[in-house]
């Protein structure tokens, strides 16, 4: 049910899908690079929430559970004329009730950091975005014994073990619909899977996440794999701090351009640090 706030004649409601067009103006508007179907792809995986002035939609943000104990929320944006109203902050309070009691993952920009540490989240890392149109990089090869090979469609129940080991928490729903979406790989060594990483169109051209592997070498094989897929096209690829990846990323000509900081409300995942996550299916979904 929409509710109306009389002190700014704001009106908030769950979001449609007749409202992606409106999301996705609002995200150019603030040069975010999200496509149409990014937001349709965003939007079918998690739900969220629009801000509306005189029925044009001023104002996002969306969430997403993962398994009862962990969800994470993003897309918060507010249209530049309408920002300084606690809009944000209005719909940061209708996330976190859909959210419950889950311990709650974001990726902060500089603007939003204070609103969501006013909301009790704390800093517990950052994410290097890194970017570019390269040259064919230099193959690396994965360990001697494993071959890198496709996904293919009975992998899926040990990818997402695979992935709920990397993150702390269960991914099997999120993973189903990205690789509907997205061309995968993995490291197979002799029917025993060492890691896999997805590649999907967004933005101004393809994104390459997530990479879970083992090790970093095996990241770098299989990153460098899908990056040659893409040669000539805008790549983007976002890892977290302690990835080992970011030195490079950069050498290789996928310059880093942001370091948005990772916080969360409640105790953040524990992963196993068996299987590490290389680089995130997207900074709002992780």
């Amino acid at each position: 049910m929409a509710t109306q706030n009389s002190k700014t004649e704001i009106t908030y409601r769950h979001m449609l899908e007749s409202d992606y067009p409106a999301a996705y103006q609002l995200s150019q508007a603030v040069r975010w690079p999200h496509r149409l179907e990014d937001w349709q792809f965003l939007h079918r995986v998690g739900s969220g929430f629009v801000a509306e002035r005189n029925g044009q939609p001023i104002g996002t943000a969306l969430c997403w559970c993962h398994g009862d104990d962990y969800g994470s929320l993003g897309m918060v944006i507010v249209s530049p004329e309408a920002q300084g109203n606690g809009i944000g902050g209005e719909l940061m309070n209708r996330l976190l009730e859909e959210l419950g009691e889950r311990n709650i993952l974001l990726c902060a920009t500089p603007a939003g950091q204070p609103l969501y540490e006013r909301l009790g989240f704390k800093a517990i890392g950052r994410i290097h975005q890194h970017q570019g149109t390269i040259a064919p990089p230099e193959v690396i090869a994965p360990p001697e014994g494993e071959d890198i090979r496709p996904i293919e469609n009975n992998d899926g129940p040990r990818l997402a073990e695979l992935a709920a080991h990397a993150c702390g928490m269960p991914r099997a729903a999120l993973l189903d619909s990205l690789l509907n979406v997205s061309e995968g790989i993995v490291l197979d060594n002799d029917g025993e899977l060492t890691g896999f990483a997805l590649m999907r169109r967004f933005g101004r051209g393809y994104v390459i996440g997530p990479v879970v592997a083992l090790d970093v070498d095996r990241a770098k094989a299989m990153t460098s794999y899908l990056i040659g897929l893409c040669v000539d096209s805008f790549v983007r690829i976002d890892v977290p701090d302690s990835s080992e990846l970011s030195p490079w990323l950069n050498e290789i000509g996928l310059v880093q351009v942001d370091t948005p900081v990772v916080m969360v409300r409640g105790a953040p995942p524990h992963a196993d640090p068996s299987m590490r996550q290389f680089a995130v299916s997207g900074q709002a979904i992780g």
